[in-house]
């Protein structure tokens, strides 16, 4: 391990462009970015779109570039309708003078064209899922002609996204899950590096919550409607925390004891948390780094058994007790039933869950270790990039003086 002093001696060095898909609200994505900028303090911002009310204080005094789609009416609400001109805006992006590059992707952002010189590192969120995995999904909501310009745009993007991933030199995952898909869709590896979550903000409140909670924007494939659905049908008190597009469907489909409380502050957000019976996590995420949140403060998790919530969850399965010191409960059927039969097999052994212990499984995500994992990880890139440049160069070199003496 290196002494990280070293490290950031050698980083103080570095011109640093830190490029994000764009600043609409302060998600994972957004939080991955600010531990980015604390450890480049000199590091520059670009990004499609930004809504500066919204960027933590650790970004609201950096020099942040945005691209031409800023100047679209509305562009910072409808951001996502602008597809098929988010690849020419970060082409347009100047990151010539920069040594290091670091693209935060979920959104399109790898695609920056950077210098021959420079290192290019993407953190990858998830591969862009309404162009890939999720397309089938998403195209069976909209209505003709807007399928059939979705569908054009989305094939058009699919090649430019599999084609850009080759300006990386560096991808790093947020869990094995998304480091699956990179491989999958890039043909490229990855370093796994869990991303950071505040677990040193939860605390054990010494008591077992009336209401379950449900955190997140309010998105189709997040699942909410099975989590109101299952609360509905059960006559289970949830709280539903976030906004989104979905909001207006899931209103009208949520029986009398479902709540929505829209946004809300990090000390609400907390005290949620604090007071729950225990966190639905319906949807499949690509790490979720709320699961983490609400084992910080020592809360059970039911989740559906795919994706990230395989790696942050310690899971029991139905009918299957053996596993020790469980941090949750799994449900394979993403359906109503599969869900309320899983909320009905914690409930049976809710006792059997530790809050000291479920707490203790959280730390091993905490931002402090992705902090120091992440400075290892670019310090030993940012080497090895310069160490393979300095080859080729020679070999360059090599190649033209064989062919003045030919």
């Amino acid at each position: 391990m290196q002494n990280p002093a070293s490290v950031n001696a050698e980083f103080s060095k570095l011109r640093v462009a830190i490029v994000h898909y764009w600043f609409v609200g302060r998600t994972g994505g957004e939080r991955v970015v600010e531990a980015l900028a604390e450890i480049f303090p000199q590091a520059d911002l670009f990004s499609l779109v930004a809504d500066h009310s919204t960027l933590a204080p650790v970004l609201r005094t950096r020099k942040l570039q945005t691209s031409f789609l800023q100047r679209i009416p509305g562009a910072k609400n409808f951001h996502r309708h602008l597809l098929f001109l988010q690849p020419f805006a970060l082409e347009q992006f100047d990151l010539s003078d920069y040594d290091l590059v670091i693209s935060s992707e979920s959104g399109p952002a790898k695609g920056v064209i950077t210098s021959p010189n420079a290192c290019h590192i993407c953190y990858c969120h998830s591969p862009m899922r309404y162009v890939w995995d999720m397309y089938p999904e998403y195209r069976r909501t909209m209505r003709f002609p807007v399928s059939l310009v979705f569908s054009l745009t989305a094939h058009y993007m699919r090649l430019w996204d599999h084609a850009s991933a080759s300006r990386v030199d560096y991808f790093v995952a947020n869990s094995r899950f998304t480091a699956s898909r990179i491989r999958k869709y890039y043909g490229r590896e990855s370093t796994v590096i869990h991303p950071p979550v505040e677990v040193a903000a939860g605390k054990i409140s010494g008591q077992t919550g009336e209401y379950y909670i449900a955190i997140g924007r309010l998105v189709e494939y997040k699942r909410f409607d099975l989590a109101i659905a299952a609360c509905t049908k059960l006559g289970r008190q949830l709280k539903i925390i976030g906004a989104g597009p979905c909001e207006g469907a899931l209103r009208r489909m949520a029986g009398p004891t479902v709540e929505f409380l829209g946004q809300v502050t990090d000390a609400e957000l907390r005290q949620n948390l604090a007071g729950c019976r225990a966190l639905l996590f319906p949807g499949g995420e690509d790490f979720g780094i709320v699961a983490v949140e609400a084992q910080s403060f020592g809360k059970p998790v039911i989740a559906n058994a795919c994706g990230g919530a395989l790696e942050t969850v310690r899971g029991v399965f139905s009918n299957q007790r053996e596993l020790e010191n469980p941090t949750g409960v799994f449900f394979t059927e993403s359906s109503v039933s599969g869900l309320t039969n899983a909320m009905l097999e914690f409930e049976s052994m809710e006792k059997e869950f530790h809050p000291e212990i479920i707490r203790q499984h959280s730390l091993q995500f905490d931002s402090a270790i992705f902090q120091r994992r992440i400075s290892e990880f670019i310090a030993s890139a940012v080497r090895d990039f310069r160490a393979r440049n300095q080859v080729d160069n020679a070999r360059v070199d090599k190649i033209f003086d064989a062919f003045a003496r030919a």
